[in-house]
């Protein structure tokens, strides 16, 4: 279908931060799959998992026990505030799952609350829950019949957000930091006033970190430095590397309202899914690696900084943390991403005339160095 335009650009293998091309190029990428390929191409540990597992077993479905979804479950909830994990394919399957918990909680307690609050700017996915909570015309026009039971509040304006608020309100779904509404990263001091309102009315608190979460911030999620805790949390693009995976995090009180054969997925949790985000996970939690992204993500952000004061013409601003940083042009957005590709540099658009860099995790400082090196020479020469 026409939906993906027509590209032209193919590449035939990848490896580390790099990708080449059928012609041969190769390209710095710091696009990674929009933030999927979290350990760059073909990292050896989880090319090792997957073709272990991919020689034993690649599905049976939930009907039978996956003990591998366990192990991944299991070590989840031992570095986050969750209780149990769902697994799915994808972000927006994740996200969905999370509506769902808030909207069976409230019934669960017979209460006739079911409507949830986004905010501006948000993305979610493109199934018709997420595209009716984004309320992004782009996306739902024409797709959507009615309003799919959300409202949506100002993006970091408390007051807009208790305006919002109604008897019918269940629960409040954000993103910690927005992706696709140009790296936005939300004021603490905000946020915890989010989750006094969700006390104060007996609201869920959801986050939705399927960009910005699994290392991508510097932490393993991004509300660990944020001071708030969220009663669920959606999850996916690099939890598994490249691989499709996604999971819906949450306490006790909302995951024991799914009752069996209330939810499912066919796929979810399979274990070729399930060995490659183990596999993800170990490599993220072992002794030194995180710390080591958290000053590689401050030293790339001040780099970026001296580069944008360098070319206040051209470049607003630096967003962002960690791996997860943007830059607000005043030069066309598309066209500076279309100079960078030029240059064998991938990155990705973002809202408000911004671009996205999402180097992989374990990316080198020359490496940094030399992404740098491309915005400096295209800058200079624009």
């Amino acid at each position: 279908m026409p939906n993906y335009g027509t590209p032209e650009l193919e590449f035939r293998h990848g490896q580390g931060c790099y990708l080449f091309s059928s012609k041969g190029e190769r390209y710095l990428d710091f696009a990674m799959g929009i933030a999927v390929n979290s350990l760059g191409h073909c990292h050896p540990d989880l090319v090792t998992a997957i073709t272990h597992q991919a020689n034993t077993l690649w599905h049976t479905s939930n009907l039978y026990r996956i003990t591998r979804s366990e192990r991944l479950a299991g070590k989840l909830a031992s570095v986050t505030f969750a209780d149990h994990v769902f697994f799915c394919n994808s972000g927006a399957e994740a996200v969905e799952c999370g509506f769902k918990l808030i909207r069976r909680f409230h019934y669960s307690q017979k209460s006739k609350r079911n409507r949830i609050i986004s905010m501006t700017d948000s993305f979610h996915g493109r199934t018709l829950a997420t595209i009716a909570a984004s309320k992004n015309p782009l996306h739902c026009d024409g797709f959507l019949v009615g309003d799919g039971g959300f409202d949506q509040a100002v993006f970091g304006d408390l007051d807009s957000l208790r305006q919002t608020i109604t008897e019918h309100t269940a629960g409040i779904v954000i993103e910690p930091v927005q992706g696709e509404g140009g790296i936005r990263v939300v004021d603490s001091e905000y946020l915890k006033g989010v989750k006094d309102l969700c006390q104060q009315h007996d609201l869920i608190l959801m986050f939705d970190e399927v960009q910005c979460g699994v290392g991508r911030t510097g932490s393993l999620y991004a509300y660990q430095q944020l001071g708030v805790t969220p009663d669920v949390l959606a999850s996916a693009k690099g939890l598994g590397g490249g691989f499709p995976v996604g999971a819906c995090l949450a306490t006790e009180k909302l995951a024991k309202t799914l009752t069996a054969g209330s939810h499912g997925s066919t796929f979810g949790g399979n274990p070729l899914a399930m060995s490659v985000a183990n596999a993800v996970l170990d490599t993220l939690m072992a002794p030194g690696f995180m710390t080591e992204l958290a000053e590689n993500g401050v030293y790339f952000k001040e780099q970026l900084q001296q580069l944008a004061a360098a070319h206040p013409e051209l470049i607003i601003a630096v967003s962002g943390i960690g791996m997860m940083l943007g830059l607000q042009c005043k030069i066309d957005n598309i066209e500076l991403i279309a100079r960078l590709q030029g240059a064998n540099m991938l990155v990705v658009r973002g809202g408000g005339n911004s671009i996205r860099l999402f180097p992989p995790l374990n990316v080198s400082r020359s490496e940094l160095d030399e992404a740098l090196t491309i915005l400096s020479d295209v800058l200079s020469n624009w």
